[in-house]
């Protein structure tokens, strides 16, 4: 058997199974999970990281709460030396909340997405650190996942100067927080589940859709519409296990970094579905902490396509 032959065993927990019986997939799922998430990275996802200028992670603080954020750098700041581990080498910044949960030997989630090309790969595992910035991701499982709802956008063209900025923390959305939420067409959302063995998983994911897809509701939560998509359910299975979720909201063209910590919760049979176009579930999030990070992203892109599918 080689390398790329190689596939775990059944990738699924509880909360992810549950959501699955519930859209009528569990059948499927149980085939194709196990040969579609691997617990190393196939040669054309290692390719594709060392070309990546940013990337998405996922990571828990030990007060348990889970932070989305962005690490960038010059193409090949990201390399895979072997299919088992993935290297970052990106300046931490000590005003990220989600640093404290980058440890060595902490779970952490990883989404590698090109916005030129809408390709993402996925990469869960565990942190290893040997000191310095510099930190490998052990690989527990790597998967591909399709276009959809991704925004093609221009760039970057080049990697700026980092902003040395004190963060802004808040407990409730202002008006600058709204105007982003309210006006944005991407985001990322990072989860996790404690297995039974003491195991965590950790998940880093994006939600993308048309421009004021996310709705801000009475005291600042956030309803989310859930598409079709791989049918996986990855983020909420986590919220089913786990009601803990990080969102992050990108300022594209300031490269300002909107992170929360709170609360989820999956709504998965409401007559409130029926007035988000497409929606074939709901989940909201209420935010307890709130970090804007001005210039916190070196990167600029510019335009972004209607959001397309695959």
């Amino acid at each position: 058997m080689s390398l790329s032959d190689h596939h775990p065993a059944s990738p699924w927990h509880p909360g992810e199974i549950a959501i699955q019986n519930h859209a009528g997939v569990t059948e499927r799922m149980a085939e194709i999970g196990p040969r579609v998430i691997r617990d190393r990275m196939i040669d054309q996802h290692r390719d594709f990281f060392r070309h990546l200028p940013f990337v998405v992670l996922g990571a828990v603080d030990p007060k348990g709460e889970v932070w989305a954020t962005i690490r960038a750098g010059e193409p090949g700041f990201l390399d895979a030396p072997d299919p088992f581990r993935l290297r970052v080498r990106s300046a931490a910044d000590p005003h990220d909340p989600a640093e404290a949960g980058l440890a060595d030997g902490s779970a952490v989630g990883l989404l590698g997405i090109d916005l030129t090309t809408r390709r993402r790969n996925r990469l869960n595992g565990i942190v290893r650190r040997e000191g310095g910035d510099e930190f490998e991701v052990r690989v527990q499982q790597s998967f591909g996942n399709c276009p959809q709802y991704i925004r093609v956008r221009q760039g970057p063209e080049r990697l700026l100067d980092p902003v040395a900025a004190a963060p802004e923390i808040a407990h409730g959305l202002d008006d600058r927080a709204r105007a982003l939420i309210a006006g944005a067409d991407t985001f990322f959302v990072a989860t996790y589940a404690d297995g039974e063995e003491g195991n965590r998983q950790v998940d880093v994911s994006h939600r993308g859709g048309p421009k004021g897809f996310v709705r801000i509701g009475e005291n600042d939560v956030l309803t989310v519409p859930d598409y079709s998509g791989n049918r996986f359910f990855n983020t909420l299975g986590n919220i089913r296990a786990n009601p803990r979720a990080g969102l992050v909201f990108i300022d594209f063209t300031s490269g300002d970094l909107l992170q929360m910590s709170g609360r989820a919760e999956v709504l998965l049979d409401t007559p409130e579905i029926a007035s988000f176009p497409g929606a074939e579930r709901l989940w909201r999030f209420a935010p307890r902490t709130l970090v804007r990070r001005v210039g916190a992203v070196p990167l600029r892109f510019e335009g972004a396509s209607p959001p397309g599918r695959a």
